[in-house]
């Protein structure tokens, strides 16, 4: 009788214990961790986090956001060394192949069929390993207030009219007949250093690894660039830019805030800059919202490459952690960008909470934000750039001054082609 009453005792301790471990391993919690690096949109994140925690069951997205001063890549590093890797990271286009020992795997996953193109190119590995998802696209060019063309024109502007260095012109000659003013340069060295010298990079080929084989040639000093057709081009616009630009009395003397007031409050057609500016420019603006890109026009053929397309790209990637994350971890990280995707509040959040333009053609959301939706038009039509990401960390500010002497007439075209010819041997 005992031995019957010690059985059941045993039975059912081992039956409490079963029904405890199964109850505790369905009630468990998957932890994701997400490290952000756009300072920005850190509380939508956080907001969207909560929001995902409450709709999916048994995950806990945490954002953490990156210290200010430290880059992605330090931080991303310093959290693996700890052994605390996020499991995903928001990494900038240029570290992410630094990762490539650490980072998931994730050609297989569904949304790859509807990246945008060349959103992939450079975070895949020759083995086909993708290493990311593309997060957060931004693009750039010569921001137009429709309103002040539309007087300057007469009627409806089309931004298509414009496709030659002379149209350009033609067009700056209107604006100011018409009582504006035609355009503002903004002399920051980013700007010029980067995004309006790497068009004469991004115009050389639509082929990325060709364009990587120009850069290869100007580490070399095998690329003249006085005889180069789209660096010349480029060039020709800008003498034409400087022209006209409402600060040429002093031109080095803009600012950030004073192009987003000029072009928001009507008194320039024109100003070069990205789809980040809306936030200031919505701040003055008088056109209800009216505004879109027009490309750098190259030259005077209207089917050379560049005249039609402006720069887009993937600014932000997401890498998976395949290193220290659990199989768990990693299924849910997977599933949340999943979410992103392809769920209808995912996209909402976005595109119109955290005013990020998507890198997947089926995202049907209609962003708010109209330079958004200008870009949004050029790359529904194919007509982009690449978006050049990889060049060297101080060639904004090196070769960023020396585009600020040339603005000022402080040095002639040879004088900035040296300096630019210079600065890529140096690096050898």
């Amino acid at each position: 009788m005992k031995k019957t009453r010690l059985l059941l005792l045993a039975l059912s301790f081992l039956l409490m214990v079963s029904l405890f471990a199964t109850t505790a391993f369905t009630q468990s919690t998957v932890n994701v961790t997400l490290l952000n690096s756009k300072g920005e949109i850190q509380a939508q994140l956080e907001e969207l986090a909560a929001y995902y925690n409450k709709i999916t069951k048994g995950v806990k997205l945490e954002i953490i956001a990156c210290p200010v001063g430290q880059s992605p890549f330090e931080r991303t590093m310093a959290l693996y060394a700890a052994g605390n890797a996020p499991t995903i990271a928001m990494l900038d286009p240029a570290d992410v192949t630094r990762f490539q020992d650490k980072a998931l795997d994730l050609k297989g996953e569904k949304w790859v069929e509807e990246a945008i193109d060349r959103s992939l190119d450079r975070i895949t590995l020759p083995n086909g390993k993708l290493l990311g998802f593309p997060f957060a696209v931004e693009g750039y060019g010569l921001i137009y207030n429709k309103q002040v063309l539309d007087k300057a024109t007469n009627g409806n502007f089309d931004p298509s009219s414009i496709r030659t260095t002379a149209d350009l012109e033609a067009l700056f000659k209107k604006i100011e007949a018409s009582g504006a003013n035609a355009l503002v340069v903004s002399p920051l060295d980013w700007s010029l250093g980067h995004h309006y010298l790497a068009i004469s990079y991004s115009t050389q080929s639509t082929d990325s690894a060709a364009i990587d084989e120009f850069l290869v040639k100007l580490r070399e000093g095998k690329a003249n660039l006085a005889a180069n057709k789209q660096f010349n081009g480029l060039l020709d616009t800008f003498d034409v830019m400087k022209k006209y630009n409402v600060d040429k009395g002093d031109p080095l003397s803009g600012t950030y805030d004073r192009g987003s007031e000029l072009l928001g409050l009507g008194e320039v057609g024109l100003w070069f800059m990205g789809n980040w500016a809306w936030p200031n420019i919505k701040d003055f603006d008088t056109a209800d919202g009216q505004y879109g890109f027009l490309p750098v026009p190259v030259s005077n053929n209207p089917r050379d490459y560049g005249n039609s397309q402006v720069p887009v790209g993937v600014t932000k990637y997401f890498i998976v952690d395949g290193e220290q994350s659990t199989k768990a971890q990693q299924k849910a990280a997977k599933d949340f960008l999943n979410w992103l995707v392809y769920d209808a509040k995912g996209q909402e959040f976005v595109v119109n909470q955290a005013n990020i333009i998507p890198a997947f053609k089926n995202v049907s959301v209609e962003p708010n934000d109209p330079l958004a939706r200008s870009l949004l038009e050029y790359v529904a039509n194919g007509q982009t750039l690449e978006f050049i990401t990889q060049l060297p960390a101080d060639h904004w500010a090196v070769l960023g001054a020396s585009m600020q002497k040339y603005l000022a007439g402080v040095i002639d075209r040879k004088g900035l082609t040296n300096e630019i010819e210079q600065y890529w041997k140096n690096l050898r």
